[in-house]
């Protein structure tokens, strides 16, 4: 058996055209088949370009029974690129699965850099960029839905999530109840003619979509929670426990008492003379 093939993760535009890079553009043609998350969608865009690679389904609904038969193609030396609808395959798509099969198979794969609506969003948001949690879709699930929106109540990285405009309320109704009210970007028709970014609050922004209706693909750049908020919480956790328990805590994990004053200072906002002094007093 030659050498095997290479997979390509080509980044397509998210909406213009123009976003497209030139080595995606040079591998698209040179590659032996094309895997579209759908062909009827791509094919505008290999037209669009002069583009005539043959080109293959690989969606959520085969995306397990059909990457072992891309693999295969692979071992047997053809090259393979993977688009997606709109942007960079993996990046919430069945993309993930192929790439991980085609790994574990020894095959070689590379990701050609393009755009990604999540990272576009983060941005041109207004909203803190250093750290980020990306949550993609909300799970359809109610019951794994309000697991992750409790979970995203605590996260003091800003919040990166995608909705489609007939969940657009609904999601912001439920963020606001879960979050409270917080500082949003609302993104949408990214770099389409009718781009627009909203930077506001929940509170406003569900006002504003009650009158409006939501148009367009939607990305929600989300304040994380402040991390005062979380030191604070933290902080009232303590109140109900004694400061003597709560050094018996930290000396029956094996601190030593000078380790265990500092960590419990640490825990409720005191300093460590303030601890040392309120335990003789309890003392006393």
């Amino acid at each position: 058996m030659g050498q095997p093939g290479i997979l390509y993760l080509c980044a397509t535009p998210i909406g213009n055209l123009e976003d497209i890079t030139y080595r995606v553009l040079r591998t698209l043609k040179e590659v032996d088949l094309i895997a579209a998350e759908d062909t009827r969608n791509s094919i505008k865009l290999l037209n669009h370009f002069d583009i005539h690679t043959p080109m293959t389904s690989y969606h959520e609904f085969n995306k397990i029974e059909k990457a072992h038969q891309l693999v295969e193609k692979l071992q047997q030396g053809q090259n393979i690129a993977l688009i997606t609808d709109a942007g960079t395959p993996g990046i919430s798509d069945p993309g993930e699965e192929l790439v991980r099969i085609a790994m574990d198979a020894g095959i070689a794969v590379t990701s050609l850099p393009g755009a990604a609506a999540c990272i576009t969003a983060l941005t041109m948001s207004g909203q803190a960029t250093r750290r980020f949690a990306f949550e993609a879709f909300l799970p359809r699930d109610k019951k794994e839905r309000l697991q992750v929106l409790e979970e995203l109540k605590h996260e003091t990285r800003t919040i990166v999530l995608y909705s489609a405009p007939h969940h657009l309320l609904k999601t912001l109704e439920e963020l606001h109840e879960v979050l409270g009210n917080r500082g949003i970007s609302v993104c949408r028709e990214l770099t389409k003619k009718h781009e627009e970014v909203q930077k506001t609050t929940l509170e406003d922004v569900i006002s504003y979509y009650k009158d409006n209706e939501p148009r367009g693909e939607y990305v929600l750049v989300v304040e994380g929670k402040a991390l005062r908020e979380v030191e604070a919480e933290a902080r009232e956790q303590w109140e109900s426990v004694s400061l003597e328990d709560h050094m018996a805590i930290y000396t029956g994990q094996g601190f030593p008492k000078k380790e265990a004053m500092k960590l419990v200072a640490k825990d409720r906002g005191m300093t460590k003379r303030d601890v040392y002094q309120a335990l003789l007093t309890e003392e006393a």
